[in-house]
């Protein structure tokens, strides 16, 4: 791979680049928060949590010490919950093994739990100015474009070698010239968020690339990148409990492990159940039912499965339940209990503003 796409697209980075508040540091430890919140997530969501995050835990001792329950709900909306657990065990081993600083080489990076090869080359090189790649999916994109690659990018063994290659171009570059290794890799991830865009017509007009790119040349960007279909997600039926308590609500805690584990949601059950069922999940927790009616319906779809849910609203007798169901009103959810938006549909009919809405837990 020729290395004299390096100039050009560093020139247009640094006229075109967005504003982004992870741009003006070189913390490692803040460069790591906005990595891994913009895994899976749009850019201007992120922008509010990332600044919430870095006012309440501003280093990794303050993420090393963090309880559980505060960690979920700052990250409360962004989904995907094991990548904020992760963080926390790499900053406990980084308290352990590195007395609380980032380590600076590439391999210990990679080597903290939750951090992967473009997460470590992204610190790599932004932080350390190490030249190392990192490679997303906007950067895959771009490649596939500019070699008219056929091959399917959804690969490992695709990114691995897309992966080798920019490190190589990174290498090539004299070590007396003024090179950005950080700035070579955000400018291949914006290019591929802000021109050579995926699901649509690619603006080949406004890229600095173009005049390289061979599937601009050949007229192929149509079919470029070639991505093959997943397999169908698993489908399930879930019936929601909005139990009501005067102004209280019942949520309960998730298992530790599994989907969403430790997690507080509205009591849910597998399956679309009738009235008789339900009433019957209710009196199970001590609590006497006056009335129930049902609710709307909601879907919601993870990595791997896709839940159709149904609801209803039940308002019990005032009475201490004595299962595993805490009753919480609308202040007490929001400030305390993380709720993933797998529910926000139904927190919405309480009124009850959790994380962003809509997104992939």
């Amino acid at each position: 791979m020729r290395g004299d796409f390096v100039n050009p697209i560093l020139v247009w980075y640094n006229q075109q680049k967005r504003d982004l508040p992870w741009r003006h540091t070189k913390d490692p430890y803040k460069i790591w928060v906005s990595e891994i919140m913009l895994q899976q997530t749009r850019v201007e969501a992120v922008k509010s949590y990332y600044q919430r995050f870095l006012e309440t835990l501003p280093d990794i001792p303050a993420l090393a010490g963090c309880p559980d329950d505060l960690l979920l709900k700052l990250w409360e909306g962004l989904g995907y919950y094991s990548r904020v657990r992760n963080m926390k065990k790499a900053a406990l081993t980084m308290m352990e093994t590195y007395g609380g600083s980032f380590p600076t080489s590439y391999d210990k990076i990679r080597s903290l739990p939750g951090i992967g090869d473009y997460t470590a080359g992204a610190i790599s090189s932004i932080a350390f100015s190490l030249r190392e790649a990192a490679v997303d999916g906007n950067v895959m994109r771009v490649m596939a474009r500019l070699e008219n690659s056929r091959e399917d990018i959804l690969k490992a063994s695709e990114k691995r070698r897309v992966a080798q290659k920019l490190k190589a171009v990174m290498e090539a570059v004299p070590p007396d010239q003024d090179f950005r290794p950080g700035d070579f890799n955000q400018a291949l991830i914006e290019l591929g968020a802000l021109i050579c865009v995926p699901n649509s017509q690619p603006l080949c007009q406004r890229c600095p690339l173009k005049e390289l790119c061979i599937s601009h040349r050949e007229g192929t960007t149509d079919a470029v990148p070639v991505r093959l279909k997943k397999t169908g997600r698993k489908k399930e039926e879930r019936t929601v409990l909005l139990v009501r308590d005067g102004d209280k609500t019942a949520i309960t805690r998730r298992p530790d492990t599994g989907l969403l584990a430790g997690l507080y949601e509205f009591p849910n059950l597998a399956g679309r159940l009738d009235e008789e069922t339900v009433l019957g999940e209710v009196r199970s927790q001590g609590l006497i039912p006056l009335r129930i009616k049902k609710i709307r319906g909601a879907r919601h779809i993870f990595s791997h499965v896709e839940w159709e849910m149904s609801g209803y609203e039940i308002r019990v007798a005032p009475a201490e339940a004595n299962g595993d169901w805490i009753f919480a009103d609308q202040h007490q959810i929001e400030k305390t209990y993380a709720i993933p938006s797998a529910f926000s549909a139904y927190a919405e009919l309480l009124s009850v503003r959790t994380g962003k809405k809509g997104k992939k837990s």
